[in-house]
């Protein structure tokens, strides 16, 4: 049973890109002609108002601004969308506040602008520091414009920030990978993402795939980097993030422990607690930014799903078991509303095979070493038949 509710995040999406990346999988559209920054500022916020009902009485503790890429709109139009955002919703007094960035699209005055918003973490998407690897991925920026943007970052007051970095890039060597991350180190940031390559369906790279380094020279690419971050004191507490002392990203963390959310903007998605309804539901907004824009007030939702019990059990497990400290089954019945048998009965394979532990004591769950890699093994066997159709 549903006896209380988990904490609240917003999520807001900005679909628009100055151009698609080859591997990118993300509801992202490269800019045909100026983007409508006021129109779609005004849009977010009436999409934020039809959603209210769904949360009345409860506070957002996080925001998370992704893409696409945020950052091609202004400081003013980022200012007009916070405040009408605290018009309309408590936000907690230490709210984490993010945005995505792009280092081709950023400037110090506008980081400056950003900074004064209110936004207090910033998540850059470098991904390397190689000229060759970055023209490969397709990014719009060199090493140098990379590295000017971490740098006006700094000066503008964000001591809360990421570097996305990937590994397993084609041809990229074990010297060239480590290179990057000891780059990413210099600048002393506060959380690093740092995960692999894949070529994700619908994607220039899974229709003509370049050419990636082996699977033993991956695996030592990434223990190289992860050595690496460890010497530095960082922290691995999820599968591809790392993190000084206390700098997780919360908005990530609340995602992996089956917190509820809000999302607005083209194709954001939602996942909302009833407790009155004993339900949780599912739901997403129209991808496609024209019809986003041009639908009327109360058309934003394209679908909505309330999860079933089975859906329940694989989609908390899918979020939580990432977390290498795992989850409390505490946890699990507060999100899920569901009995402790439910759990057990799904994990008992996984326990038996060494991938999961269950410390019967203080009731913590989680992967063990050869769990986190055998993830995707893992989440198969528990895979809900109604997901597979």
């Amino acid at each position: 049973m549903l006896t209380q509710l988990p904490p609240l995040s917003l999520y807001i999406h900005f679909p628009w890109c100055i151009q698609k990346c080859p591997y990118c999988d993300f509801n992202s559209h490269s800019i045909k002609q100026d983007i409508p920054e006021s129109q779609y500022i005004e849009i977010l916020l009436q999409d934020l108002e039809n959603d209210l009902p769904l949360v009345w009485g409860r506070k957002v503790n996080t925001i998370f601004m992704g893409g696409g890429t945020p950052s091609l709109f202004s400081p003013e139009a980022m200012e007009t969308l916070l405040a009408g955002i605290r018009a309309r919703i408590p936000l907690s007094p230490n709210a984490e506040i993010t945005m995505e960035a792009n280092p081709g699209t950023v400037e110090n005055e506008r980081l400056a602008g950003f900074r004064e918003t209110g936004i207090n973490r910033l998540s850059l998407g470098i991904q390397s520091f190689n000229d060759q690897h970055l023209k490969r991925l397709g990014r719009i920026h060199d090493s140098a414009i990379a590295i000017n943007a971490i740098e006006a970052a700094k000066q503008a007051g964000f001591d809360n920030f990421n570097l996305d970095l990937m590994f397993g890039l084609p041809n990229q060597t074990i010297k060239q990978a480590v290179d990057d991350v000891k780059t990413a180190l210099s600048f002393s940031p506060t959380h690093i993402s740092y995960y692999q390559l894949t070529l994700e369906p619908n994607t220039e790279f899974h229709h003509n795939p370049p050419p990636l380094p082996g699977d033993e020279q991956t695996w030592e690419i990434y223990n190289e980097g992860k050595r690496l971050l460890f010497e530095n004191s960082f922290q691995q507490y999820e599968v591809s993030a790392y993190s000084q002392e206390k700098h997780y990203s919360r908005h990530n963390k609340n995602y992996w422990l089956f917190g509820d959310y809000l999302g607005i903007g083209a194709g954001a998605h939602a996942k909302i607690t009833d407790g009155n309804q004993q339900s949780i539901t599912r739901y997403w907004k129209h991808r496609h930014p024209k019809d986003y824009l041009s639908l009327d007030n109360a058309s934003k939702i394209a679908g909505k799903r309330k999860l079933e019990i089975n859906e329940l059990v694989f989609e908390f497990l899918l979020n939580a078991l990432r977390l290498t400290e795992g989850f409390q089954l505490n946890t699990f019945q507060t999100r899920t509303g569901l009995k402790a048998d439910e759990l057990q009965k799904n994990l008992e394979h996984a326990v038996s095979q060494g991938l999961v532990i269950w410390n019967n004591e203080s009731n913590q769950i989680k992967t063990s070493e050869k769990g986190q890699l055998f993830l995707n093994n893992i989440l198969e066997n528990l895979l809900p038949e109604n997901l597979l159709r």
